[in-house]
């Protein structure tokens, strides 16, 4: 069967700088947000503290040691045959505290150094300028994005590297999974709005006033990076990236699928009816009055926010959820706020795999706005079995790969433009929910566990091999 998968189209990975990298306080690297952040488990939130405490274990500190291993994982990744890499540039590598009068030189050089390598392979690099972090003295002094003094910082880091990397890097994202800042756990990662909270990360509550007013400001520091590098480099591209978690109303109820047309408004579509049209959408005003908000705009915001629209639309994609008026089953899993799917399988995690929401969720994004889309995050986290040859046989994760380029692949036939695809971590990496290195998505295994022992060795998965030939076919095999 040939290829329903455009020429050129984009093969790789997902990654993130504060789950893998390591490096910590190298090369005049500052603490980051989740830098104080311990491990938890499916069962038990993360835990946050104010200090480091050396007594204590920070999965992030060490990630995966990325920082000093990056030839061999590109090495790697180029072996599988990816043409793009998504990555992200920690803040605090640059700016170590977010407001610093300089950037960090060494910080510049690493990616500098990453960045080459990359190119040098073949490997085109994918850039998300701010990925679940952001220097901890900015959450001390302005508690994060509630601050409009944010804008001018993010501003000034992101100008700062699109000028050292335009050259290379020509694909870039303002912010990860920007639509969980309307989330209630959104400030924890995508806000950081979390200024001397201590305790379980579950009980760092927000309200919509602070919520909606910090989504304000990163939709104008977004607007202002993405006219900046239109103006001064026209060859490069902007994306925004949202958390796409598709909700299906669980019964025909009319109150039921009205219910779950304010669940995909205000969950998946507020924030790109924002950076793709330009403008708030019709139903804003109505979800502001209802959550108590009111937005603090200064003159020239909604013009910061016209002038900025995106390029192509990105987006992460694990699972589907369903909403109702009646009661129904609350799902296991973070990330996940609806039902139980009775139609659906469940990771080991709760999530539910819906191979065929993502064809409809493809169909839906682009009947909307009508840009190129990305799958830029999608993938399952699963408990590996290492064997005495060293062998890693993951057949699960081989299957819910093939599912999910099967969908892709009757989305490009339904007329979607999609321009690529990167599975969310192509190598073992912390997990930004629960902290766990047990929670494994990679097709590369790292030799590194939740008590931080292991020597970080990496070893081939099934799945490695796997995803090697579905790139070399260009999505052909394995789909028959």
């Amino acid at each position: 069967m040939a290829s329903a998968f455009p020429d050129g189209f984009l093969w790789g990975g997902a990654t993130a700088a504060n789950q893998l990298e390591g490096g910590w306080d190298a090369g005049g690297r500052g603490p980051s947000v989740d830098d104080h952040f311990l491990g938890g488990t499916v069962d038990t939130p993360r835990m946050i503290t104010l200090g480091i405490d050396p007594t204590r274990f920070y999965p992030n500190h060490d990630g995966i040691d990325f920082y000093h291993r990056y030839k061999e994982d590109i090495a790697l990744f180029a072996e599988m045959g990816f043409n793009v890499f998504r990555m992200s540039i920690a803040w605090s590598r640059i700016f170590p505290n977010g407001d610093d009068a300089e950037p960090n030189e060494a910080g510049l050089a690493f990616y500098d150094k990453v960045f080459d390598e990359l190119v040098g392979r073949g490997i085109q690099p994918l850039v998300t300028l701010s990925h679940y972090e952001m220097p901890y003295h900015l959450v001390e002094k302005y508690n994060g994005w509630e601050s409009r003094e944010l804008i001018a910082l993010f501003e000034r880091y992101a100008k700062t590297v699109i000028d050292r990397y335009h050259d290379r890097v020509k694909l870039w994202i303002t912010f990860n999974e920007i639509n969980l800042g309307a989330y209630d756990m959104g400030n924890l990662f995508e806000t950081s709005m979390i200024r001397g909270f201590e305790g379980p990360a579950s009980e760092a509550y927000t309200t919509a006033q602070q919520r909606y007013q910090a989504l304000h400001h990163q939709f104008v520091a977004s607007g202002r990076v993405i006219r900046y590098g239109h103006a001064t480099y026209p060859d490069l591209r902007f994306a925004n990236m949202d958390c796409f978690i598709l909700t299906y109303p669980m019964t025909c109820d009319p109150a039921g699928v009205l219910l779950n047309e304010r669940e995909m408004r205000t969950r998946n579509w507020y924030c790109s009816d924002v950076q793709v049209r330009g403008a708030y959408p019709s139903y804003a005003r109505r979800l502001w009055e209802e959550e108590g908000v009111e937005l603090a705009i200064a003159d020239g915001d909604l013009d910061d926010i016209a002038a900025g629209t995106i390029d192509f639309y990105t987006f992460s994609y694990y699972m589907s959820n369903v909403v109702s008026t009646h009661e129904h089953e609350d799902t296991k899993g973070n990330m996940t706020t609806g039902g139980v799917n009775p139609y659906l399988e469940s990771t080991d995690w709760g999530w539910q795999i819906d191979p065929d929401g993502l064809r409809f969720s493809l169909n839906e994004i682009y009947d909307r706005y009508q840009i190129p889309l990305m799958v830029v995050e999608n993938g399952m986290g699963a408990l590996d079995t290492v064997e005495e040859d060293g062998s890693i046989h993951d057949d699960y994760r081989i299957g819910y790969l093939r599912r999910h380029v099967a969908a892709m692949r009757e989305a490009v036939a339904d007329g979607v433009d999609l321009m690529g695809y990167t599975w969310w971590g192509p190598i073992d990496l912390v997990s930004a929910g629960t902290g766990e290195m047990r929670k494994r998505y990679g097709f590369i295994y790292v030799d590194k566990h939740d008590d931080g022992s292991g020597d970080y060795s990496r070893l081939r998965k099934d799945s490695f091999f796997a995803y090697q030939r579905i790139i070399k076919s260009n999505g052909a095999d394995g789909l028959e």
